[in-house]
C-alpha cells in the first residue's frame, strides 16, 4: 500500500507544478496590476510604479512566479495585502471549520447514500424516490438549496439560526444548531453523488454467483444487501468519499459565504474581491496539495480491497 501511495504521489508532482503554474500566471494575467488594484483608480502612474517596484511586481512574471514557488514549497506563501499578516497565520484558523464542515458533511452524504440505497434495493416503489432525491442533489444549486433551508427552519419555523457560525466553546448544543443548515445544504450534492456510483457498483454486484446463491439458500432481501452486497459494492464510494475530500473548496465557497461561516471558502472570496494575491494562491496551493494527497488515499484504499490493483 505504501508502495501505491508513493507512486501516486511521484506521478501527481508534474500535474500539480503545472497547475500552481497555470493559477498562478491566470491570477496574475486575469486580475492585472495588484497595485493599480490596491491603490483605486485615483492612483497616479508613478505612485503605481513604486508599489510594483516595493512588491516586486515589475519583474518577469516567471521570476515572480519562481519565487513564490520556492517559498510556499517551505510554507511561506507571502503577506496578505489586506491584513499584512502572512498567508498561513490568515488561513490556519479557519482550516478546521472547513474541514469539521466538510467532513461532517461527506461523511453524512456517504452513510445515507449506502443504507439508503442499500434498504430500498428490489423495492419497486421506494427506489424512484431515492434516484429522485440523487437528481435533485445533484442538479439543484448550493445556494438555492441553502436559501430554503434558510425560509423552512429559520424564517417560517424559527427552530435553526440562518447565519453565523458557534465554536465548540459555546456549547454542543449551540455549535450543531449552527452547523446542521449548512452540512445539510453542502451534502446533497454529495448524496446525490454517492447515490449514483453506490448504486451502480450495488447493481453489478448483485448480479454476481455468490449473491445469487446466498438467495437460493433463503436468505432475507435485507440480509443478501447488507451481508453478502454491501462489503462488495461500498469501495468505490469509500474511493469517492476521498477525492470529494480533496475537491470539498468547491461546494465550501458557496455554503460558507451564504450562512456567513469564517472558513476557507469565505476568506476565499474576500481575498477575491480586496485582489489580495498571497491570500489566493495559498488558498489554491492547500487545494491543490490536497486533491493531490486525497487522490493518492483513495488509491491506496482501493489497492487494500483490490489485490490486483496492489500487485500493478
Amino acid at each position: 500500500m505504501i508502495a501505491v501511495v508513493a507512486r501516486r504521489l511521484l506521478w501527481a508532482i508534474p500535474s500539480a507544478i503545472l497547475i500552481t503554474a497555470l493559477l498562478f500566471f491566470s491570477v496574475a494575467g486575469l486580475l492585472g496590476s495588484p497595485a493599480a488594484l490596491m491603490l483605486g483608480q485615483d492612483a497616479t502612474p508613478q505612485s503605481i510604479a513604486e508599489l510594483n517596484a516595493r512588491l516586486g511586481f515589475d519583474r518577469p512574471l516567471l521570476t515572480q512566479y519562481a519565487d513564490w514557488m520556492s517559498g510556499a514549497l517551505v510554507g511561506d506563501f507571502g503577506r496578505s495585502y489586506s491584513t499584512h499578516q502572512t498567508a498561513a497565520a490568515a488561513i490556519l484558523p479557519r482550516l478546521p471549520v472547513t474541514l469539521e464542515l466538510g467532513i461532517l458533511a461527506i461523511g453524512l452524504a456517504g452513510v445515507t447514500a449506502v443504507v439508503i440505497n442499500s434498504i430500498t434495493a428490489g423495492r419497486t416503489v421506494v427506489r424512484p424516490v431515492a434516484t429522485a432525491l440523487a437528481v435533485a442533489g445533484i442538479t439543484l444549486p448550493n445556494f438555492a438549496l441553502g436559501l430554503s433551508l434558510i425560509f423552512l427552519f429559520s424564517v417560517k419555523l424559527g427552530w435553526l439560526p440562518s447565519i453565523g457560525w458557534a465554536p465548540w466553546s459555546e456549547g454542543l448544543w449551540t455549535h450543531l444548531k449552527h452547523i446542521l443548515l449548512p452540512v445539510l445544504t453542502l451534502s446533497a450534492y454529495y448524496y446525490g453523488s454517492f447515490t449514483l456510483v453506490y448504486r451502480a457498483e450495488y447493481d453489478a454486484v448483485s448480479r454476481r454467483l455468490f449473491v445469487r446463491v446466498a438467495k437460493a439458500k433463503g436468505f432475507s432481501e435485507r440480509q443478501v444487501s447488507f451481508r453478502h452486497v454491501l462489503p462488495n459494492a461500498i469501495m468505490p464510494v469509500i474511493t469517492y468519499v476521498g477525492l470529494s475530500l480533496g475537491q470539498l473548496m468547491g461546494g465550501a465557497v458557496v455554503t460558507e459565504s451564504l450562512f456567513s461561516i469564517p472558513g476557507i471558502g469565505s476568506l476565499l472570496v474576500d481575498s477575491i474581491l480586496s485582489r489580495d494575491y498571497p491570500v489566493m494562491l495559498a488558498i489554491g496551493m492547500i487545494t491543490i496539495a490536497a486533491v493531490v494527497i486525497m487522490n493518492a488515499a483513495a488509491d491506496a484504499l482501493y489497492s487494500v480491497a483490490n489485490p490486483q490493483i496492489r500487485l500493478k
